[in-house]
């Protein structure tokens, strides 16, 4: 199949560190896997890695500048641009599907394949409008609704990450309740090693890996691990990952005097996240509490985890409980959310039994081949549109 990929966020570079440019990279190097042709469509060129060979890059205007209102009006200008892609490309060749990574201004792509009945595929990660006006700065708040809808009526299919997600497409009252469906994220176990389990150590080390966003809570980590550091010094604290909370966790460790203790990596390639997996004892997802509406995030790092066969340990919100409950039996450990002393308890219980972590370890790897690989998630997503049985068909 030709399929076009579009991804007009200026937030999301394709080739970039963050979770966000992961999960672009896993999509299409499944697409890619799968023999298809395949042209992204992008505000954030940038240099084609080595496993995404053969990707056709299309790049459109990227919007700039200072002002938010000027910023908007320059993103829905560039957002336009994916129709003389689109156009270009259907005028030398059939254009068989085309699958969008929903973006806050993004509309014309679904649009475009509706008018020229193109099979088409939304992928909703987060509830943007919401997003963008909470944590960020958003002038328009009429308009970036309006897009919303458009683009998740033209849509042929909605895949959503979580249900919250999902409710708050069904909630904007354009997209068919059939065309909806919630698909959680997934992750590329060719990419994880598992370790071995040290049975005794002269250090545990406790890990996180991710963007230091507020919503992510590795504060609650820092203060965990200080609360273990007290009463043993041989705790270890390892930050796979950069972002705008990492001044005010330097403060933290330092008001904890935990200097020596906790070491943070910086902004790490998707390469090399595997390598530094491998130093952890232990993993965590200290997600701090929050609404369950709110939490509408399919957590790409704890599916990380579990491919990397560590022991998982994460605070009670969302869907996070659903997913380490496991199918017969728990692949990962949890605590109250919020709750430090909570989390310091588990990561203190779980260096003691080295048998648990083990178990942990090989059920959750064993849960993310079987159930939550890449391959799977695109294979459902492929399933849920015609374009699947249109191609099966003429094949």
């Amino acid at each position: 199949m030709r399929i076009v990929y579009v991804s007009t966020d200026v937030g999301v570079p394709p080739f970039g560190h963050k979770g966000a440019s992961v999960h672009v990279q896993a999509i299409v190097a499944q697409l890619l896997d799968r023999g298809h042709e395949v042209h992204l469509v992008t505000a954030r060129p940038g240099p084609v890695p080595a496993h995404l060979a053969g990707l056709h890059v299309h790049p459109i205007p990227c919007p700039h500048g200072s002002d938010p209102a000027a910023r908007e009006v320059a993103a829905r200008e560039a957002d336009r641009q994916a129709a003389v892609v689109l156009d270009r490309l259907a005028a030398v060749g059939q254009v068989d599907l085309v699958y969008e990574r929903y973006a806050l201004w993004g509309r014309t792509a679904m649009a475009w394949a509706r008018r020229h009945r193109v099979p088409s595929i939304l992928e909703v990660n987060s509830p943007l409008p919401l997003e963008q006006a909470r944590h960020r700065s958003l002038v328009d708040r009429a308009g970036a609704d309006a897009v919303a809808r458009s683009a998740t009526a033209d849509a042929e299919v909605v895949v959503c990450v979580s249900e919250p997600v999902a409710a708050w497409v069904r909630g904007l009252g354009a997209a068919t309740a059939s065309s909806v469906h919630v698909v959680p994220n997934g992750v590329d176990t060719r990419r994880f090693h598992v370790g071995m389990v040290r049975q005794r150590q002269d250090a545990f080390t406790v890990g996180f890996v991710g963007t230091l966003k507020p919503w992510h809570g590795v504060d609650d980590l820092v203060r965990a691990t200080a609360l273990l550091h007290d009463g043993d010094p041989s705790y270890r604290l390892l930050v796979v990952g950069e972002g705008p909370e990492r001044g005010r966790l330097d403060e933290l460790v330092l008001r904890h005097d935990l200097s020596g203790a906790v070491e943070f990596t910086g902004a790490t390639a998707p390469s090399d996240v595997s390598a530094q997996l491998a130093r952890m004892d232990v993993a965590v997802a200290p997600y701090p509490p929050t609404e369950t509406e709110d939490f509408y995030f399919s957590p790409l790092k704890i599916y990380e985890y579990l491919a990397a066969g560590l022991p998982v340990v994460a605070s009670d919100v969302g869907t996070v409980p659903d997913l380490l409950a496991g199918s017969g039996a728990p692949i990962g450990a949890l605590y109250p959310a919020g709750s430090v002393r909570g989390l310091a308890a588990v990561l203190a219980g779980l260096r003691c039994d080295p048998d648990r972590r083990a178990a942990l370890g090989r059920r959750g790897r064993k849960a993310a081949v079987d159930l939550h690989d890449w391959n799977h998630v695109v294979d459902h997503i492929l399933d849920l549109s015609e374009v699947r049985r249109v191609a099966t068909q003429a094949s």
